[in-house]
């Protein structure tokens, strides 16, 4: 039953791509890169992809998961980028309702904080008119006691009011899948655990091919490409460095943690942007039975690919929410998961990474070498219209001449309902559905919602997840898991769950209950040397031992 993206056509994909040179060889699977394989292929350009890792395994699950507009760069007058990323909003939500929703979000304003009520109502205002934020949706400002029935909870000390207004929440890692699946569907060729380890050069010093060596096999492949695009975030001047010494611009890294905690803790029903005592703004996010909190902004002095949250990030957080909900008290105890990640920020002399602009740019080598740097998750679509403009305005194929960037109105994978508002009518469908296939109204909504209209396809497999000897998992739960085996290659359980369902963060007990479980499915499903298992078994139990403290492994 495997799909386009199946994991188990990784190999096949990587000879396709060595005996089939395309136009464009993405190097990561991000956010950047899985928007740039669509806008590119969307065109017409043929288009290969390998990521080191998982898709999304980077920044791009590591985010505070909101598609917003940057309301506090207007501080910094950023108006331009507050301008595009703030329109492209509500271009994303509509383009894949099904992985981003609109967020009410409350700015409490105080008489000692960082913005008075007429610069919070100036800028909200601002906001609304450079977003192009529709009229159901714009700002509105509360009284402290209006501000209180929202938020009971809150200091009412110097307590002025609150700028309420919408963002969208959306889950990033899912984000980056759809995009990417779309891609996919569309005919690029993407491969992850695939590793780009040199650049092979013609005569000229210009790029010929690239090594790539799959990191399970370990076999190398050479890929060759007419352009080679560097989108790998904060690994973009390591691959830089594979090219050439890293010489002008370059990243300056900045990291952000986020904390998880049950809502029986912290019992919020609206999303909060507050400040901290050191003025920098803290989200605090609803997210089904959970409210996570971040995000800090320090300068990183390097890169790990598998970045811990210390004891002082977590204590930080807890103590800026305990300053602004007097009545709730915290302990590490209470922290359920967390995350880190890092923001890959175009380094300026004599800024710290907090002053630091979210534009990105493109960079271009002598080799032919493309990387394209900065950016937010909210405006992978301009980033990647920009990068595929270029090379549009450099080809010299005559079809390609006049090419346009189709995403704007190209649903993702997983959106084909027919926008935002038929979505609840689609998913109530699909309850029905799956309800007559014998599954509960919940978790026939659960796979609804997280698969919006590819959720057909999951029902297929139910009758194979009927034949799963497993005693933990419900017939929906296997249906999910073969699902994202044939249709969004997860090659470990980290993959699947960490950025294809979220469950490690969000609900890490479920985890430590099934896993074995997962991996007596998984092992089954690609026939796992002894060698291999251990190392996913490895990478399971350490990501646990990041992601959770307070839960053994064992």
């Amino acid at each position: 039953m495997g799909g386009l993206f199946s994991g188990t056509k990784r190999t096949e994909i990587l000879q396709s791509l060595m005996d089939h040179p395309v136009d464009i060889l993405i190097i990561g699977g991000g956010i950047t890169g899985a928007g740039i394989a669509l806008d590119a292929v969307s065109r017409g350009f043929s288009v290969g992809l390998v990521e080191m890792q998982d898709f999304a395994a980077g920044t791009s699950s590591r985010s505070t998961k909101l598609i917003h507009g940057g309301l506090r760069y207007l501080q910094q007058y950023e108006i331009a980028l507050v301008k595009e990323i703030g329109r492209e909003r509500e271009i994303v939500y509509e383009l894949g309702p099904h992985v981003t929703s609109p967020e009410t979000m409350l700015l409490p304003i105080y008489q000692d904080g960082s913005m008075g009520r007429l610069a919070v109502s100036l800028g909200l205002k601002l906001y609304d008119y450079l977003a192009g934020v529709r009229k159901a949706e714009r700002h509105k400002m509360l009284s402290a006691a209006e501000t209180l029935q929202l938020l009971p909870m809150l200091s009412k000390d110097k307590l002025l009011g609150a700028g309420r207004y919408v963002e969208y929440r959306t889950d990033d890692a899912r984000l980056t899948i759809e995009v990417l699946k779309e891609a996919v569907y569309r005919g690029a060729k993407a491969v992850n655990y695939a590793k780009v380890t040199a650049f092979i050069y013609d005569d000229h010093n210009s790029i010929q091919a690239v090594q790539v060596q799959d990191v399970l096999s370990k076999q190398v492949y050479l890929l060759e490409a007419g352009t080679y695009i560097n989108a790998t975030g904060p690994w973009l001047d390591t691959v830089r460095s594979l090219d050439q010494p890293v010489q002008g611009k370059c990243l300056q890294l900045s990291k952000g943690i986020h904390i998880v905690l049950d809502r029986s803790a912290l019992p919020l029903a609206h999303a909060v942007y507050f400040d901290a005592p050191d003025q920098r703004m803290i989200f605090a996010i609803p997210r089904d039975q959970k409210i996570y909190l971040g995000t800090t902004d320090t300068a990183a002095s390097g890169i790990d690919i598998d970045p811990r949250v210390t004891e002082a990030e977590q204590t930080y957080l807890l103590a800026a929410v305990m300053r602004i909900f007097p009545k709730i008290k915290l302990c590490k105890s209470d922290i359920e998961s967390c995350y880190a990640g890092f923001r890959p920020l175009i380094g300026e002399v004599g800024k710290g990474t907090a002053g630091l602009s979210r534009h990105d740019e493109i960079w271009l080598a002598p080799s032919g070498l493309m990387s394209i740097a900065g950016g937010k998750l909210t405006g992978y679509r301009k980033m990647a219209e920009r990068i595929v403009d270029q090379l549009v305005h450099a080809s010299k194929r005559t079809d390609l001449a006049h090419s346009r960037c189709q995403t704007k109105r190209l649903p993702i994978s997983g959106g084909l309902f027919g926008g935002s508002k038929q979505f609840e009518t689609y998913v109530s469908a699909q309850i029905k559905n799956g309800i007559a296939l014998g599954l509960t109204g919940s978790e026939a909504e659960m796979l609804a919602r997280l698969f919006g209209s590819n959720v057909e396809k999951v029902y297929r497999y139910k009758g194979a997840a009927e034949h799963l000897e497993q005693s933990k998992m419900s017939i929906a739960e296997n249906m999910m898991l073969l699902y994202c085996l044939e249709e969004e290659m997860v090659i470990s359980p980290v993959d699947f769950l960490r950025r294809r369902t979220g469950r490690l963060l969000f609900d890490a007990p479920w985890v430590l209950r099934v896993k074995e479980d997962i991996f007596k499915t998984m092992s089954a499903h690609y026939a796992w040397s002894t060698e291999l298992e251990n190392w996913f078994r490895l990478q399971l139990y350490k990501e646990i031992e990041i992601v959770t403290e307070a839960l053994s492994a064992d």
